[in-house]
């Protein structure tokens, strides 16, 4: 399995600026530039995408874990938090936080706190970051 997305830019680092696209075609030539990825302007940038695929891997990854001790999740919601810090290498995701709340007829809460952290470990996004990964999962 493959997937592709693709990124232009064009000019120098903060005056330039440029697109995403994606094959999906969920993002199509979507902005962004310095101010949006370093100085909080409106619009995406790479670090704001690798939290939003982080969130949806994992609440798929614990899908299916609660679905291994035979729980149905009615929903699970997942908020990803990632941290970028300018060290002495360079600007470097060091961290993303995983807040979880999970809405689960049957479970109690070591189950679903069981689930939670094999879903941490086997998310295939959490797998790629070098980062420091943490999380609060809790029944809603």
């Amino acid at each position: 399995m493959q997937r592709k997305a693709s990124a232009v830019w064009k000019g120098g680092l903060k005056d330039g600026k440029g697109s995403v696209s994606s094959n999906s075609g969920v993002l199509s030539n979507t902005p962004y530039s310095f101010t949006t990825r370093f100085e909080n302007a409106p619009g995406t940038n790479p670090e704001e995408l690798i939290a939003a695929a982080h969130a949806a891997c994992f609440s798929m990854a614990l899908s299916v874990q609660l679905g291994a001790a035979n729980l149905t999740p009615e929903s699970i919601s997942t908020n990803a938090t990632l941290t970028m810090e300018k060290l002495e290498s360079g600007w470097t995701i060091t961290a993303v936080h995983l807040d979880v709340v999970g809405k689960v007829p049957n479970a109690d809460a070591a189950a679903f706190q069981k689930a939670a952290e094999n879903a941490k470990a086997g998310c295939p996004v959490s797998k790629v970051l070098r980062a420091n990964i943490t999380m609060d999962a809790r029944l809603g």
